[in-house]
């Protein structure tokens, strides 16, 4: 008979004694966390409040950088509060939460991401169809799907799999609540889990890297046959959006490669940079990459400071 454990916290077991370094930590993080609020706030606000800016392209990056905002919000003001405490230990409902928000997250911004290729395939490949086939009620679907799947997705995962499993254990060995550490502590049957999580793959995330991959090279075979104002374009509104998606996909191989191999041999702090790079990095390279890249913001953005009207 296996002994069921009754757990009511969970410690998280990669943290380690910072000593004097505690508040330097802290300091760093949080000037993290300041500057991707304001530069994803400042973006949404930039889009929202010109007219000029209300194509699909940026309503869809005004989606991402919401999205960016909700998956900071759901790490780093738990990860400043742990890094000045001693004790690190969080209960079994706020874990859940956080493994619901973070997931959640990280399956808005695939998608989102997902979505983006498609437009921008739209744009290049059938530029004077572009109108007609990327519809007000197509956008609305689009950010309805990126944002309603992945949330529904999540519902079930936690509530209906994780939620009922009876643990043999409580320590998470990260900085943060994941679901797979949680499965893992698990004593009871979880082929429901693991059968699940084959499926999601190979349907949903294999089928989103199917339609970034074909839109990718509907486009480069445009660009190689097309003039070089169809090259200019193509490569001025995608390559913020193909560095985006690498630094996603190098995000979630690191996640991975934390997850499933022993990394003991590497230093405490390179282990935990390497287990939050994708919930760090990405919301805030996105806006400097957008940011920076896209001419029309970047537009407005000057008329903004000087005050000029558009």
């Amino acid at each position: 008979m296996i002994n069921y454990t009754q757990v009511s916290y969970f410690t998280l077991g990669a943290y380690f004694d910072t000593g004097l370094f505690k508040h330097l930590y802290f300091l760093i993080v949080l000037m993290i966390y300041v500057a991707i609020l304001c530069a994803n706030v400042l973006l949404i606000v930039i889009i929202c409040m010109n007219r000029s800016l209300h194509e699909p392209m940026y309503l869809f990056l005004c989606s991402l950088f919401l999205n960016e905002l909700y998956g900071s919000t759901g790490l780093f003001p738990f990860l400043l509060l742990q890094i000045l405490s001693d004790i690190h230990t969080v209960s079994v409902p706020f874990c859940l939460l956080q493994v619901f928000c973070l997931y959640s997250y990280g399956g808005v911004e695939f998608f989102t991401l997902a979505v983006m290729s498609y437009d921008r395939y739209l744009a290049i490949c059938y530029p004077l169809q572009y109108n007609t086939r990327m519809t007000f009620n197509k956008i609305s679907l689009l950010t309805a799907l990126m944002w309603f799947y992945p949330f529904l997705n999540n519902t079930f995962i936690v509530c209906c799999l994780t939620a009922p499993l009876q643990l043999c254990g409580n320590i998470i060995n990260k900085v943060y609540c994941d679901n797979y550490y949680i499965v893992k502590l698990a004593c009871s049957d979880t082929r429901v889990n693991n059968i699940f999580g084959l499926v999601h793959m190979f349907t949903v995330i294999f089928g989103l890297v199917l339609v970034i991959l074909y839109t990718y090279m509907r486009i480069l075979k445009v660009c190689f046959s097309g003039s070089k104002q169809t090259r200019q374009k193509a490569v001025s509104t995608c390559t913020p959006h193909l560095v985006s998606l690498l630094n996603f996909t190098l995000g979630a191989f690191f996640e991975i490669v934390q997850s499933r191999f022993n990394l003991n041999n590497l230093p405490n702090t390179l282990r935990i940079v390497l287990s939050i790079y994708w919930l760090m990095c990405q919301p805030l390279i996105n806006p400097l990459l957008y940011g920076l890249k896209m001419s029309k913001i970047r537009t407005v953005f000057k008329s903004l400071l000087t005050g000029r009207k558009m």
